[in-house]
């Protein structure tokens, strides 16, 4: 056919077009990212991960490939725990990476990965801060909430009304000079020790059935409420469970890693996008 390589996968339901491009040479714009998120015009996605070597991509890294992650409405992300952990599995399965542990690079810095024989994957995120506190408002109703920095930024809320009568169609309100880049919003219920369950408002996508660096955000200050700074817990999103271990300076995510098909892009609806 001739046309443009993709591949489609998710982790825990967060799901990803992948584009292989180990050459940089895809002119992925942000209008053409929008267009392949698109759940009606194109393939429906929460993101774009453009799989490209590191030193195509201008990145210092220890790692030969680069994540490059675009959110649904085309914006460049930092980070994006998900998605590293498919871009991971892919890595593998094309033979591009030996199944074990490696480097992938991100633009929030190295993230070591772990591909297990049963093709869970465990992602080495790095630290999470706690930054301070602010409130987010959703439907009229405010929550407070801890900010976190998982190269990216969070703001968890602890509520005890269930976090499934939440209504977060619409994007909750927030404190723009607190978040001038925008924010990822996790809201999280405690069920017991080491066990969370959370829904999430991803910045520049919406409500997603889960999110990675959210997920660590959400333990992190969890632990922090309780006084402390390193511990493990399973997180329940929508679209499954997670195990996240958070520690000074280092957190892990472990979890699955799906690819559910590849095919090709038509060239004419890529060129169109494009416009």
């Amino acid at each position: 056919m001739g046309g443009i390589e993709f591949l489609k996968g998710h982790g825990t339901q967060n799901d990803f077009v992948l584009l292989p491009d180990p050459s940089g040479r895809l002119d992925l714009t942000p209008a053409r990212v929008a267009a392949l998120c698109d759940r009606q015009r194109g393939l429906g996605a929460d993101g774009v991960l453009r799989v490209v070597r590191s030193g195509e991509a201008g990145l210092e890294s220890a790692g030969e490939w680069f994540m490059d992650y675009r959110n649904a409405d085309g914006s460049i992300a930092e980070m994006c725990g998900n998605g590293v952990r498919v871009f991971a599995r892919y890595l593998v399965e094309a033979g591009l990476a030996e199944a074990g542990e490696f480097i992938v690079g991100t633009r929030a810095g190295d993230r070591p990965v772990v591909v297990h024989p049963d093709r869970t994957v465990t992602v080495h995120m790095g630290p999470a801060t706690i930054t301070g506190t602010s409130v987010t408002v959703v439907a009229g109703r405010p929550f407070s909430g801890v900010a976190v920095d998982v190269g990216n930024p969070h703001l968890v809320s602890v509520l005890d009304d269930d976090v499934a009568d939440l209504d977060l169609e619409h994007q909750p309100d927030f404190d723009h000079d607190y978040f001038p880049a925008g924010v990822n919003l996790e809201f999280v219920n405690l069920l017991g020790e080491g066990a969370l369950r959370m829904r999430v408002h991803e910045r520049g996508v919406g409500e997603t059935r889960a999110c990675g660096t959210g997920t660590v955000a959400a333990v992190a200050a969890a632990l922090h409420l309780a006084g402390t700074d390193t511990g493990s817990s399973t997180v329940d999103i929508p679209g499954g469970r997670v195990t996240v271990t958070v520690a000074r300076g280092a957190s892990t995510l472990t979890g699955p890693a799906e690819i559910v098909a590849r095919g090709e892009l038509d060239e004419a609806w890529w060129a169109a996008a494009g416009a």
